[in-house]
């Protein structure tokens, strides 16, 4: 009988590690990328905020043309402008909670959007005038904006309100 023996080598039962130089270059790596990448990713809520607002201001004035467009320019008053935007209307503007002949105007909205940025996130009431009452828009002769004050800025310095 033949027996076939195996050869014996010094590095049959070494083991391989990684030396410190190599374990501290990778910590240094992801310390590099987590300074890159932290910073971006925590402006990336307030930049959702900004564009969230963007989107609903443009949403509120697309609903007020339309409203105006089918009431013979007339714009939806202030204090029915959620009822005259969220149901359905005449053609005189009156808002009624069902479809009928009469009113068949509508519903531009489903609700009035909440505020998204500011002092006054979270609100969807709709005021006059800017400022004081906790609100979340300012409605006037036609045109909507963030009931936010001239200080409260976006990232970029630009005042929401002005939105």
């Amino acid at each position: 009988m033949l027996a076939t023996a195996m050869p014996s080598t010094p590095n049959n039962h070494a083991r391989r590690a990684f030396s410190l130089i190599e374990l501290v270059i990778v910590v240094v790596i992801i310390g590099i990328i987590g300074a890159i990448a932290i910073p971006r990713m925590s402006r990336g809520a307030a930049g959702a905020a900004d564009s969230g607002l963007t989107a609903d201001v443009a949403v509120l004035r697309s609903a007020i043309d339309l409203f105006k467009a089918e009431h013979g320019g007339v714009a939806p008053t202030l204090a029915t402008i959620e009822a005259q935007l969220t149901t359905y209307t005449n053609a005189a503007g009156a808002a009624n909670a069902t479809k009928t002949t009469e009113y068949y105007f509508g519903p531009y909205l489903r609700e009035i959007p909440k505020l998204k940025v500011g002092t006054n996130k979270g609100q969807n009431a709709v005021v006059a005038t800017q400022g004081g009452t906790a609100a979340g828009w300012v409605y006037a002769s036609g045109e909507i904006s963030a009931n936010l004050p001239d200080t409260e800025l976006d990232a970029e310095g630009k005042k929401y309100n002005t939105y």
